[in-house]
């Protein structure tokens, strides 16, 4: 098989099994925990707040992507294949051509810098970009057969990763916010139940003990009333659902 095929191919298997790269992830981190050095790890507040902080800037980026984002667009790929009714150029993909996963990098190193391990953030830098750069040429093959050379002009003048020309052209449509909540609680929530686990191993692998620091329960406790208000206006109400998105 032909390696452009085979990177396709690969690319579209980890595509559908996405979902279980936090699951991976988290575990990974864990298990790095438990062999290293677990002085290291010790509850700082500062150092900890920057960590959430690194994390909820990728989250901002995802939802300046989304909220211009219009529908079957911008991460609304299945299970089943890929999906675009048309080719975004606009808003931040006239800057970067993968907006969401710069989002999703930035919001998984809050984490793995919570480990205080710089092998660890090498290792993770490496496994993301092996795993998202397949993903990333199974998706580029798919637009570039659907809108061909429009999608090869697009790509010459825009990075796919990190941007390097900042010539931002501004969206056709307007920031929806009820957009950004309806897609983006989960992603959210996700975040603090990523760093409240991480605490809980943490105490538990320094004690012996099994609990949760104060600061992280308060936070968590936070963002889980914000997800269930959420999700439950979207699962109850047509409140959140917008023409065009």
């Amino acid at each position: 098989m032909a390696l452009v095929h085979e990177f396709e191919n690969s690319g579209n298997w980890l595509f559908k099994r996405r979902s279980w790269l936090p699951v991976f992830m988290i575990v990974a981190g864990l298990f790095m925990m438990y062999i290293g050095n677990r002085q290291a790890i010790l509850f700082d507040m500062r150092d900890e707040l920057i960590f959430l902080g690194v994390s909820l800037l990728g989250e901002v980026i995802r939802v300046f992507t989304v909220g211009f984002a219009p529908k079957n667009t911008s991460g609304r790929n299945t299970v089943t294949g890929q999906i675009a009714d048309e080719l975004n150029e606009k808003g931040i993909y006239s800057i970067i051509r993968h907006p969401l996963y710069l989002g999703n990098f930035i919001m998984w190193l809050g984490p793995v810098l919570f480990l205080r391990s710089i092998w660890a953030l090498i290792i993770f830098g490496l496994l993301y970009w092996l795993y998202y750069e397949r993903i990333m040429f199974a998706e580029e093959q798919f637009l570039r057969q659907k809108f061909g050379e429009i999608y090869d002009k697009w790509s010459e003048k825009v990075s796919s990763f990190i941007p390097y020309s900042f010539n931002y052209i501004p969206s056709r449509l307007p920031f929806s916010i009820k957009n950004v909540l309806k897609r983006e609680y989960n992603s959210f929530v996700n975040i603090f139940l990523i760093f409240i686990i991480m605490d809980l191993f943490r105490n538990y692998f320094l004690s012996g003990r099994i609990y949760l620091t104060p600061m992280w329960i308060y936070l968590f406790g936070a963002s889980f009333v914000i997800w269930i208000v959420i999700r439950t206006i979207h699962k109850s109400t047509h409140w959140l659902e917008v023409e065009g998105r």
